[in-house]
């Protein structure tokens, strides 16, 4: 299960996310962000309560960085095992991850 928590205010997106960001629920984030990041510019998601990551996750990361192109895009609250599972897949060397 995920749980999704956005707030959009001048310009900046914010997700909180929490819970399993894997094949099942990767659809619904990216969705989420499809719908809106058209004028966002600043992108933040609040890894605070998620607690697993998978390939399916690390995609809608992917597309997220695309979307944003050059703006401000951060990942923040990332657990250690997410924060090994970027540094394994090389994500860690190109996401702004505080």
């Amino acid at each position: 299960m995920l749980d999704i928590q956005k707030t959009i205010d001048s310009g900046k997106a914010l997700f909180a996310v929490k819970g399993r960001l894997d094949s099942i629920t990767a659809p619904d984030l990216e969705k989420e962000l499809e719908e809106n990041l058209s004028g966002a510019e600043e992108l933040v998601i609040d890894f605070d309560g998620l607690e697993y990551i998978s390939s399916a996750g690390l995609r809608v990361l992917l597309a997220a960085k695309e979307i944003m192109g050059d703006k401000p895009f951060i990942i923040k609250n990332v657990n250690e095992v997410i924060r090994d599972v970027f540094d394994v897949t090389g994500f860690s060397s190109f996401l702004n991850i505080e």
